[in-house]
């Protein structure tokens, strides 16, 4: 063997113990009894510890120096550059933190989910200092004397900095508070006001989640407190979440986490338990999950086909036809939470947070002071008053999970996704015809062959530039927003 193939073997081994550790989080956080916590988070440690052990052999730097590049194809020098990077991260942090940060995060997920019932941000308060301090800690080893946050971004968006993403959001901020306020303005659609049986919610989600291509022999859908997809290549999972008064919150989270599992499952199987056999970026994950929830689904097109669902499942619910069900599913509305918002206020949920964790990183904030900053911040960008934490600052679970540098991704997909939506309907001409039928499949093929399959093989942008033949840019998204509701509102 060569010591590429050792360096692969030894690779896949880590990759497949990389998924156990991510299937006991799914467990953790849908069928775990809640008495376990403490020794799952034991369990999480050691699995940490192993994992990192593999990630920083000395025997991994020596296979890839013994390496020759170039007598590898495009696959094999990026796989090389995914462990490269991953074997550099791993080695600059002592491997007793890793596992603390491992035991710690799983705990706080428990203590978290209890702060947030009981809508008490000082019970979460302390633990959530014992977190951020921990990822401090990691990020400085990670940015040896750079920036911090930077750091903590690379794990989610390699290539892109704290600085760039300000930069593209300031651009984004003042275009949608300009459309917000335009649209708030204006007559709203109808409010859905019906109880809908939680049953046959998930019912019609499982179909909704096959309609996009989900592939249940490979995958199942779960409830859970926040909706999530996790694992890759044979096993990917999905959860969603109901509720009687608002069925939307059901069927868009089902179809957002189908497009992350859709990404996960479409990926050349050669890339199997390799570096390449995942999403390359959160960005471009999250480009996945937003095309399939709201360029694709919540399209006038495919919510003329839902609304005939919806009538066969529930009977009336008191919207008139599929022109009006399309305003109501798109309605801008007040509202407290990220993952129900619309899509013109969604990223001014996401802007809040992404400045909030810079400055919590930064040490700028401090965790005592966060809910304040928090409530604030959003008087100030939304014109009301946060009513309790559940709907504010204990809304999330990516802070008690250590994931500084996950939320700007969101907004970054957002944009990835109006680039790709761009490009596919200039490829697709039949598209909105096979959405008035819930034919997705053209939509989702173009998006499998041009994306999707090739899982790492690229950067994140060279992934989208690929994709749709140019840089990506905010304004296909602005773009296609204000077509949109400039249409639904009458503008």
């Amino acid at each position: 063997m060569t010591a590429y193939d050792d360096l692969m073997a030894h690779q896949r081994e880590t990759q497949a113990l990389s998924q156990i550790a991510g299937r006991l989080g799914w467990d953790q956080e849908t069928m775990m009894p809640r008495g376990a916590a403490p020794q799952r988070a034991e369990e999480m440690a050691a699995l940490e510890s192993v994992l990192h052990a593999r990630r920083t052999a000395p025997q991994v730097a020596d296979w890839l120096e013994a390496v020759d590049a170039a007598a590898l194809d495009d696959v094999g020098r990026a796989n090389l550059r995914h462990i490269r990077r991953d074997t550099e991260r791993a080695s600059k942090v002592p491997a007793a933190l890793a596992a603390r940060i491992a035991r710690v995060t799983s705990q706080a997920q428990g203590i978290w989910a209890e702060a947030r019932a009981d809508n008490d941000f000082k019970a979460f308060a302390p633990t959530l200092t014992e977190v951020l301090a921990l990822k401090r800690e990691e990020g400085q080893a990670l940015a040896v004397g750079g920036d911090v946050y930077d750091a903590m971004l690379a794990d989610y968006e390699p290539g892109t900095t704290g600085a760039e993403l300000e930069a593209m959001f300031g651009a984004l901020r003042p275009e949608l508070s300009a459309l917000r306020a335009t649209v708030l303005e204006a007559e709203a659609p109808a409010k859905l006001d019906h109880a809908f049986d939680e049953g046959a919610q998930m019912k019609l989600t499982r179909q909704l989640a096959k309609a996009f291509g989900y592939d249940m022999s490979n995958g199942r859908v779960d409830k859970a407190v926040h909706p999530f997809s996790s694992g890759s290549g044979l096993d990917v999972r999905i959860t969603t979440r109901t509720s009687e008064r608002d069925p939307f919150n059901c069927f868009y989270s089902t179809i957002h986490e189908v497009g992350h599992a859709a990404y996960e499952q479409n990926i050349n199987r050669d890339y199997l338990l390799t570096p390449l056999g995942r999403g390359v970026s959160m960005g471009v994950h999250e480009s996945q999950s937003r095309i399939y929830e709201n360029q694709l689904g919540r399209s006038r097109a495919f919510t003329g086909w839902l609304y005939g669902q919806m009538r066969d499942q529930f009977g009336d619910f008191g919207i008139a036809d599929e022109d009006a069900f399309f305003a109501t599913v798109n309605r801008v509305s007040d509202g407290f939470i990220r993952t129900e918002a619309d899509e013109v206020q969604y990223n001014l949920h996401v802007l809040l947070r992404f400045d909030l964790e810079r400055a919590l990183m930064s040490g700028d904030l401090a965790v005592g002071d966060l809910e304040s900053a928090w409530n604030d911040r959003f008087a100030a960008d939304f014109g009301y008053s946060v009513d309790k934490p559940s709907n504010g600052v204990l809304q999330d679970v990516h802070w008690s999970e250590g994931l500084f540098g996950y939320f700007p991704t969101y907004t970054l997909g957002n944009v990835y996704a109006g680039c790709l939506n761009e490009a596919m309907r200039v490829a697709v001409p039949s598209l909105d015809d096979d959405l008035s039928r819930g034919d997705t499949s053209k939509a989702t093929r173009w998006l499998r062959e041009n994306v999707q399959q090739f899982g790492g093989l690229r950067t994140p942008v060279d992934t989208i530039a690929h994709a749709t033949g140019s840089a990506p840019s905010e304004g296909p998204l602005l773009d296609y927003l204000e077509a949109k509701f400039s249409g639904i509102y009458q503008l």
